[in-house]
């Protein structure tokens, strides 16, 4: 991965030291939390990110069809834009696969997190989700992205109550990957 930082936003409390980092889940961006800013804003500094091929961060999308897409790089990802930003420690919020990267930063820069709210959080795949992820991933270079999302989506979610929240997460990848591709991004 280049050195560049993901994007990120800030918005800064007059007198606050503390911070709040705002991780979305796969599929998503840091737009998501727009209903939260008014409430969170009152109380503390905030910082909202957009992972790798998400949102503003699309850029490395790229790194997601390579080898380099680890969970792992991914949390030093955002570690890398709190040391620019010379935050020590904040409070973070994780929403599904935030919720894995959130629990990576606890793990591998525990002096980070002061605490954690982790909502809809993944806190194991079972086997099956296993053996699918890896066929997923030794697949990915010969079958299709939007399948191999719409398969995630499926792992996920795959109760049938849970039907249109897998057609609206493969819908707005879908929107992402267009997105990607207008941008010049192969």
């Amino acid at each position: 991965m280049s050195e560049s930082l993901l994007f990120h936003k800030t918005y800064q409390h007059p007198t606050s030291n503390e911070w709040v980092v705002f991780v979305h889940g796969a599929g998503g961006s840091s737009n998501i939390w727009f209903k939260q800013i008014r409430a969170y804003r009152e109380h503390f500094n905030l910082l909202f990110i957009d992972l790798r091929g998400h949102g503003k961060s699309n850029q490395f999308l790229k790194d997601i069809m390579s080898n380099k897409y680890t969970f792992k790089e991914v949390t030093m990802d955002i570690v890398r834009v709190l040391d620019h930003l010379k935050i020590q420690s904040a409070h973070f919020v994780g929403m599904s696969l935030g919720t894995i990267i959130v629990r990576n930063i606890a793990e591998l820069a525990h002096s980070r997190v002061r605490s954690m709210v982790l909502g809809g959080a993944v806190t194991r795949f079972n086997t099956r989700s296993q053996i699918l992820v890896k066929i997923g991933n030794w697949s990915k270079h010969m079958i299709p992205y939007m399948w191999l999302y719409s398969l995630f989506a499926y792992i996920v979610m795959p109760q049938p109550g849970q039907k249109e929240s897998r057609h609206l997460f493969v819908r707005e990848a879908k929107k992402l990957c267009r997105k990607s591709l207008s941008a010049g991004i192969n």
